[in-house]
């Protein structure tokens, strides 16, 4: 597997392998696209009792959809699942990652903290693992360009069928 250097990312944009909604080509950099923090957030309760982690568990149970204008506050030693405003679409024969960036991680921010790997042939919007490890409260803004999408080339071709098939919100 390779990665996509930024002509091959618009190549690949061009010949519409890659689909991203909505498109901002000033955020092709020279291995990835910068990706956008949407305003929905999935906040983890304050529950006190033991949540079993299976092949069945379901972050729903645990959790509370909001929704934000302004910024979202989060404190330090939380995490929270946020959703990137673009819509992404591979081709069967691309993969990607998404990874923060390092301008944020500076701050103690983890933008996306597991599960980086993006399957082939994926059409949906990105769901981000957000946790503040700094000792400071972050105000995070919708609309910030809070990571990036690294496009990689498959050996073969496949498209993602699993549970999070058609995911848009976190």
């Amino acid at each position: 597997m390779g990665v996509l250097t930024r002509d091959e990312i618009l190549k690949a944009i061009e010949e519409q392998r890659i689909e991203i909604e909505p498109y901002f080509p000033e955020f092709v950099g020279p291995g990835s696209v910068d990706l956008h923090l949407g305003n929905q957030f999935r906040v983890f309760q304050k529950l006190h009792q033991i949540y079993h982690v299976t092949d069945d568990s379901d972050f729903h149970q645990v959790t509370q959809l909001v929704e934000v204008e302004d910024h979202f506050v989060l404190m330090p030693g939380e995490t929270v699942l946020g959703v990137t405003t673009e819509r992404i679409k591979l081709a069967p024969s691309l993969c990607g990652r998404l990874e923060g960036r390092s301008r944020f991680a500076r701050l103690g921010l983890m933008v996306h903290i597991t599960a980086g790997f993006m399957q082939p042939g994926i059409n949906n919007h990105q769901v981000l693992e957000i946790s503040n490890v700094s000792s400071i409260p972050l105000a995070l803004h919708p609309g910030t360009r809070l990571c990036q999408f690294i496009f990689e080339t498959c050996v073969g071709e496949a498209t993602y069928q699993g549970r999070f098939v058609d995911q848009s919100i976190p």
